[in-house]
């Protein structure tokens, strides 16, 4: 037991109408990576905000033991004076504050109440150095890309003399390249001693680093598997979360493709706030009825930019060109333009822009498309509880009822929200930006169901993915963009990984 850093001991943490956390049991030796894995609402995140501190003890039942010490943490500070740190999915970083004043918040170096800003550099450079980022001290957050926004809370829980390192999704965002750096940097914790837990549903990554693998299927413990001692593959995780063999994460689609519904020509976008600065150049790319449409491409790209743009000029300044529906130019000014005509977009951001989160399952399904359970500007409840309650069965979202507020719906059944809400604006062309970010396998594979369902009826998507095996398992026909131009077409049959690569490296 000497090893053994961490043991939770029969965890169990209730919400109101729900049990989160039955009786789980977690147990992580000292300097090992391990993965806690399972479907979105298995509960690692409550767990992880029970060991945080984040749910205070008192709040669920069980024990938390800590360097063979009992622990009973009453807030976040308590576990972080010991050496437990958690990065949320949601990084807690405050965009107009220079890097060293982000890592020192709440921590400052100084004294008598002064800041010692001498002091906070030096310490900052060395805890960039040792996370690899060559940025200055001073430069403000909102001035870096993502994936060196989550290396500065790595080196923000390093300022805090970090021994159990706790990390949620931390690649969700991120690219290819960062994210391979940022598991670089976690195994090389692991030789310095510094435990780590990673959430993850990037079961690829999960098999390269982890040590230990605990899995969670409704809230309980299901197993935890030794990555050296057993045999560990993606199909042998994927059983233990969903309880079952997942011959196929990509089904199977037979449908007719039909004309060219919708085109975008000469598109030309520049930045919201910069204006000099183009960031979609000379687009053109088509649509087909009951197609599935790929946009890959490195986060960066413009895909994002691409998409909001056409919905409705929703991002960018001084755009032109042209938009085609049914061989016919249609005019998106604006968003509401947009849902008349037929387009929709599901946002990749779906806390921030996609959902209201303190309104419920109910209003947020029915919010874009208010008209169609209206009369005379009045809403009528009946009919919005029918269509609620319509969706909710059909997209299989689980929750205690369509009362509940969608902030407490697990990533996977939030995405199944969102999508609710611009189907019942019955688009003709539904853009979907990173649909399947953040959720498992289990949910992937339902959302992947609802794309085939929808171009069967005859609807046309355009997906955005940054996951290439996605790209290519769903897609009839991929976009490639790079630095703001299309840089190569391919169909699905002859798409590869490699070829992808070629065009996305291009210029």
């Amino acid at each position: 037991m000497e090893d053994v850093i961490l043991e939770m001991i029969n965890i169990t943490k209730t919400f109101p109408g729900v049990k989160a956390l039955n009786n789980v049991n977690l147990q992580v030796q000292k300097g090992e990576i391990h993965a806690l894995v399972g479907e979105n609402g298995a509960g690692k995140s409550t767990l992880m905000k029970v060991l945080s501190g984040v749910y205070p003890h008192g709040s669920y039942t069980g024990e938390i033991h800590y360097k063979g010490k009992l622990c009973e943490f009453k807030d976040i500070k308590e576990s972080e004076k010991l050496g437990i740190v958690i990065i949320h999915q949601e990084l807690a970083l405050i965009p107009y504050l220079s890097i060293e004043e982000n890592i020192f918040l709440g921590n400052e170096q100084g004294k008598r109440g002064l800041i010692d800003w001498h002091v906070t550099t030096m310490r900052t450079k060395k805890l960039l150095a040792t996370v690899g980022l060559k940025e200055l001290p001073a430069t403000l957050v909102t001035n870096i890309g993502v994936g060196k926004q989550q290396l500065v809370e790595i080196a923000k829980a390093l300022s805090k003399e970090v021994e159990l390192l706790i990390l949620d999704e931390p690649t969700a965002a991120l690219n290819e390249d960062d994210s391979n750096n940022l598991l670089d940097l976690l195994v090389e914790f692991k030789k310095q001693g510094i435990s780590s837990i990673i959430i993850s549903h990037k079961l690829n990554e999960i098999s390269r680093i982890a040590d230990s693998i605990t899995v969670l299927r409704d809230g309980a413990t299901i197993e935890t598997l030794n990555v050296k001692e057993d045999h560990i593959t993606e199909d042998r995780i994927i059983k233990g979360m969903v309880g079952r063999e997942l011959t196929d994460r990509y089904p199977k689609r037979d449908v007719a493709i039909g004309d060219i519904i919708f085109e975008v020509k000469n598109w030309n976008v520049y930045h919201h706030l910069h204006s000099e600065r183009k960031v979609i150049k000379n687009i053109n790319f088509h649509v087909k009825q009951g197609e599935v449409v790929g946009i890959a491409g490195l986060m960066g790209s413009g895909r994002t930019e691409l998409a909001m743009s056409i919905f409705g000029r929703s991002y960018g300044q001084k755009i032109s060109g042209q938009i085609y529906k049914n061989g016919k130019e249609i005019y998106l000014k604006d968003v509401s333009q947009a849902i008349d005509q037929g387009v929709a977009y599901v946002t990749e951001d779906r806390k921030q822009y996609g959902l209201i989160l303190n309104d419920d399952i109910k209003q947020n399904i029915t919010l874009a498309n208010l008209k169609k359970i209206s009369k005379n500007s009045v809403i009528d409840e009946n009919k919005e509880i029918v269509v609620a309650e319509k969706s909710r069965q059909q997209m299989n979202i689980k929750c205690s009822s369509i009362l509940q507020n969608t902030v407490n719906l697990s990533g996977g059944n939030q995405q199944k929200v969102i999508l609710s809400k611009w189907i019942f604006t019955e688009p003709d062309i539904l853009i979907l930006d990173e649909p399947t970010r953040g959720i498992d396998v289990g949910a992937k594979f339902e959302i992947y169901n609802i794309i085939n369902n929808l171009v069967k009826d005859g609807k046309s998507i355009v997906l955005i993915s940054s996951e290439l095996p996605e790209i290519l398992g769903m897609c009839d026909r991929i976009y490639v963009m790079s630095e703001g131009n299309i840089t190569g077409e391919l169909t699905g049959k002859e798409a590869s990984q490699e070829k992808i690569m070629k065009y996305v490296m291009s210029k």
